[in-house]
């Protein structure tokens, strides 16, 4: 019975202290309770320029975010032993390093920047991040600590056995260094997104072996070694969009073998070699969007079978033999849309799936330019349309050209009148009414003559 009653009482008397446990040394500044996870202390929007001095011995979850918070002693969250998540975002933390000295100082060297004068922090080259500084939270599973000035991944994330989730995105992280991650085997969730990332050396994951998704899209990367990856065999998400990639190389993704959304898109990538995706059989998305692709080989997949969704649009396509089988493809599994085609001239514009391939008598493919010009038959060009200059000179030479007597028209065939201004035969001794007619005619000759000088210089 003594034993039956026992669990009730620990849990009856837990529930009396706990809340006094977690709302008796509450920073000033912040508000404590007891949420679902445990003692959550909010210090969000409170304007501070340090860490409180201590927090609840029973804390689960601090909340830091958005406050004037620069610098971090070595030991400023003490020890915790209950934390399990710790939110900086919103900070522009820069820590400061523990060889940093400063004279007006009256607090206990844990805390060195209690009492310091501005004017006395060393230059902001020479912040890091203490390695000790998170030593004293065994249970931390998430870190948040984006939007802040780390130039590196801290040094203070090694060895966290417990975290799970890292968020470090939005900062200046430079590189990720062969040691940044080291004694991480629970890290599942990790985000250095919106930094200036232009390093990874190889094997800098080599101990998140459970890492799920990974996040390192708009930095500034233009190459990778080919160990950049390598003991990622949980890897489900990889986000690369966003950086400065002008090839996809065959070994980078070679032990991805559970990935299922690659991103690759928003880079300079034109060239993707034979096997870069041969292993990636379980892939259920792959963004190639948004780069300088012209042409994608089956060899890319090859020896696998790809049957995932393809985004390629936003490239200079070309739609030729090369890419035949795509266009099969797109209509066979509909797991493709958008091919712009930018050339050949026949079909620029034209999206890949309206491109029609012929066959040679050999059985060969033929491109769509070829086709187009073998179907044209050469046939007499059009002949120009005439000018109002042209059609008017055709009508005067008619009107002014003399009249041939009925008998003699009578006896010619009929043929294009004579456009020349001969006078007619009866002009000199002629009947009395020929000289009115001449005089009319020259009259008539000199208009047309200026009318016609008229509209040529027009």
């Amino acid at each position: 019975m003594l034993a039956l009653l026992l669990p009730a009482l620990v849990l009856s008397r837990a529930g009396a202290w706990a809340p006094e446990a977690c709302t008796r040394p509450c920073p000033a500044a912040c508000s404590c309770g007891l949420g679902e996870r445990g003692c959550l202390v909010h210090c969000d929007r409170a304007g501070l320029l340090r860490v409180p001095p201590e927090f609840p011995c029973q804390a689960a979850s601090i909340d830091l975010d958005r406050n004037g918070l620069r610098f971090l002693g070595e030991r400023a969250f003490g020890t915790l032993p209950s934390l399990r998540r710790l939110s900086l975002r919103h900070n522009n933390l820069c820590a400061w390093r523990t060889t940093a000295t400063c004279a007006t100082c009256t607090r206990a060297p844990s805390r060195p920047w209690a009492a310091c004068a501005a004017s006395t922090w060393p230059p902001a080259a020479s912040f890091s991040v203490p390695e000790r500084l998170l030593a004293g939270l065994p249970a931390l599973r998430e870190l948040a600590a984006f939007a802040n000035l780390f130039r590196r991944v801290p040094g203070a994330l090694r060895g966290l056995a417990n975290l799970t989730h890292a968020r470090l995105e939005r900062g200046r992280i430079e590189a990720v260094a062969a040691s940044s991650l080291l004694g991480l085997g629970r890290l599942r969730a990790l985000s250095l997104q919106a930094n200036r990332v232009g390093t990874v050396h190889a094997g800098a994951f080599r101990d998140c072996g459970a890492l799920e998704h990974l996040l390192l899209n708009d930095n500034r990367l233009a190459e990778l070694p080919a160990g950049a990856f390598r003991g990622l065999g949980r890897l489900r998400t990889l986000n690369l969009g966003g950086n400065a990639l002008g090839r996809v190389a065959r070994a980078w993704f070679a032990d991805l073998a559970e990935l299922e959304l690659l991103y690759l898109d928003r880079n300079g990538i034109a060239f993707v070699e034979e096997g870069a995706f041969q292993n990636l059989s379980g892939l259920l998305a792959l963004h190639l969007n948004g780069n300088r692709l012209t042409a994608l080989a089956w060899a890319a997949f090859e020896p696998g079978f790809f049957l995932g969704r393809l985004f390629l649009f936003r490239n200079p396509w070309r739609c030729d033999c090369r890419l035949q089988w795509l266009r099969g493809w797109m209509e066979s599994s509909g797991h493709v849309a958008e091919v712009p085609c930018a050339s050949p001239g026949s079909v620029a514009g034209l999206d890949l799936s309206r491109v029609a391939f012929g066959r040679a008598p050999d059985g060969l493919c033929v491109d769509p330019e070829e086709l187009n010009l073998s179907a044209a038959s050469p046939g007499p060009s059009p002949e120009p349309a005439a000018t109002t200059v042209s059609r008017f000179s055709s009508l005067l030479s008619e009107l002014l050209a003399p009249r041939a007597p009925v008998e003699e028209a009578a006896n010619t065939t009929a043929g294009p009148a004579n456009a020349s201004l001969a006078l007619p035969s009866g002009a000199v001794g002629g009947s009395g009414h020929s000289t009115p007619f001449l005089l009319g005619s020259s009259l008539l000759l000199s208009a047309a003559q200026h009318m016609l000088c008229v509209l040529q210089t027009g």
